[in-house]
């Protein structure tokens, strides 16, 4: 696979997670974080275990990266669903998209990794489209936004355990192992500290099954499989684009509309991914 393929596959999962986000959005509300994180997850690691060789075991090679990642997975969609319940929508959008900063800065402190110039400029742009895209240029603090920044932290941790984990594991066995144990964490958690009636279940069960299928078995699936030809800092700017996506699915199903300096913000995501492509000067 080439890298152009590569980076096109991580925008199309940037498409998809664009979608479900507006899916979780809407089951939010019902207050079952662990339930419906444990059950979504643990359906689309289902659905790929049949397909993983060799099956994802504690015995398998590369397991603690298996953990590691599911772990981090558990912990990033917690945080940001709690959050989603006491902040707005902007605030988690922007506060989320603060990943593509902290990916480079984990590599530079843990890997001695120095970023480049243009990358940094890449981050500025992306930070300040998903800045104008989120919040239209108003940003208004809100009790949730520190549990979505505590969640972004752990959105840059997977990217950079993604990336630490190829070559060492094969693809599917890592895609379904990351998401049976973060699916196993979570249910463990909803059984802890969560008591939906049937009602709420029927409620959730749509963004459960959309969610398991298409950000779950096919989005991070194809994230694990693009990234081992896109280095984690270039795919995080990537996968930022999710919140333009977020904001066109949307205006589409959520008839939520979109202001001039918000469709500035969407161009300026688009150019950091532009500038990340550009490999000496070509």
């Amino acid at each position: 696979m080439t890298r152009w393929k590569a980076d096109l596959l991580l925008l199309l999962v940037a498409i998809l997670w664009g979608s479900a986000f507006v899916v979780m959005r809407l089951a939010a509300g019902h207050k079952v974080i662990f339930y419906l994180n444990g059950s979504r997850f643990l359906l689309g690691g289902l659905l790929l275990f049949p397909f993983a060789s060799p099956k994802p075991t504690p015995g398998t090679p590369g397991f603690v990266y298996i953990f590691l990642a599911g772990l981090a997975l558990f912990a990033a969609v917690a945080f940001q669903q709690a959050g989603l319940v006491t902040t707005t929508a902007s605030n988690a959008g922007f506060i989320t998209i603060l990943y593509v900063v902290i990916v480079p800065i984990i590599l530079w402190v843990g890997w001695k990794k120095r970023p480049s110039l243009r990358l940094g400029l890449a981050v500025f742009l992306a930070i300040a489209g998903g800045f104008f895209l989120t919040t239209g240029g108003a940003y208004r603090p809100a009790v949730g936004d520190l549990l979505i920044l505590i969640g972004s932290f752990f959105w840059a941790m997977h990217v950079v355990v993604v990336g630490l984990s190829q070559g060492k594991i094969t693809a599917l066995t890592f895609a379904s192992g990351q998401y049976l144990v973060c699916g196993l964490l979570s249910l463990g958690a909803g059984v802890l500290l969560e008591r939906p009636t049937v009602q709420v279940w029927w409620q959730i069960l749509p963004a459960i099954v959309y969610t398991a299928v298409f950000s779950i078995a096919a989005g991070f699936t194809l994230q694990v499989i693009a990234q081992k030809h896109t280095p984690a800092e270039d795919a995080a700017l990537i996968l930022s684009t999710e919140a333009v996506f977020t904001a066109f699915f949307g205006y589409l199903f959520l008839h939520e509309r979109l202001l001039l300096l918000q469709i500035v913000g969407c161009l300026l995501i688009m150019g950091a991914v532009v500038l990340v492509q550009f490999r000496n000067h070509r």
